[in-house]
């Protein structure tokens, strides 16, 4: 595996080419919030990452990458987890209670499961024995935003300044949350999500001027939504291609088009972020 880098930094985000079980680029006790959806294994192809390992490695790969998930947070970080409720592909599996488990075991507190409902049924591939009793398939049109934390769900670091607005908190504080997922041909990414459930995540849980992180960060989605309100993004991607993917997409849409990027330097490409 080639060593980390940082592919793009300014003074609002930062981009890391690397992986995320080695990355030695995020300092521990460093992040206050992090948003991601892993990969699901379920044989989508990306560019370079293999997601049809059998179910054991799956859950073996994710308890390595939440432990460093674990250790990059501050002691009143929060992370927001965006993975399916269960899935068929290659088997029956119970996603969300298996990864909630291995989070819990790792030493996350749990605070709350967020239904988020897609409102749309596109992604079944089968109905069973179709009207029949023998061997129906049940698929939820939803997936999960498992909300856990590190040690204290209270939160007293930071500015201590919220942006969320009255009918925002209202609504958000209802633990089902209804809106559409992205287009894959849209964004140029296999399994991109929609800015909406970063931009909930980023308002409701975290501070003006936090530090939000996606450690899979694809087609850059979370670092928008950080970026578009006034918090600081770090992105983690093992893809060149993704990266600059990203660095498009976050130029594009934020103000951080302004900025200029920070030259590298020897001594820049040693210290950790």
């Amino acid at each position: 595996m080639k060593k980390s880098k940082i592919h793009f930094q300014n003074e609002k985000f930062t981009l890391i080419q690397g992986d995320v079980l080695t990355t030695e680029l995020v300092a521990e006790n460093s992040v206050d919030l992090i948003v991601t959806s892993p990969p699901y294994n379920v044989d989508i192809q990306y560019n370079s990452h293999k997601d049809d390992v059998s179910y054991a490695e799956y859950l073996e790969f994710s308890e390595k990458w939440m432990r460093r998930c674990f250790d990059w947070l501050k002691d009143d970080g929060r992370f927001c987890l965006n993975i399916p409720l269960d899935k068929n592909k290659g088997g029956q599996q119970s996603v969300g209670a298996d990864l909630t488990t291995i989070a819990k075991r790792i030493g996350f507190q749990y605070h709350s499961t967020i239904i988020w409902n897609e409102g749309n049924i596109s992604r079944r591939t089968a109905w069973g024995s179709w009207m029949s009793a023998s061997a129906p398939y049940v698929i939820a049109p939803v997936e999960l935003i498992v909300v856990l934390y590190k040690k204290n769900w209270k939160k007293t670091s930071g500015s201590k300044v919220s942006d969320v607005s009255r009918q925002e908190f209202m609504d958000w504080t209802n633990g089902m949350w209804t809106f559409n997922g992205e287009s894959k041909k849209k964004i140029g990414h296999p399994a991109p999500f929609p800015i909406e459930l970063p931009r909930r995540c980023v308002k409701l849980f975290s501070y003006v001027d936090d530090v939000a992180l996606d450690p899979f960060c694809g087609s850059g989605t979370t670092l928008i939504a950080a970026v578009s309100n006034n918090r600081k993004g770090i992105g983690i991607d093992v893809d060149k291609k993704y990266c600059e993917l990203a660095q498009k997409r976050i130029l594009e849409n934020t103000s951080a088009l302004a900025e200029k990027p920070k030259k590298k330097s020897t001594a820049d490409k040693k210290d950790k972020l």
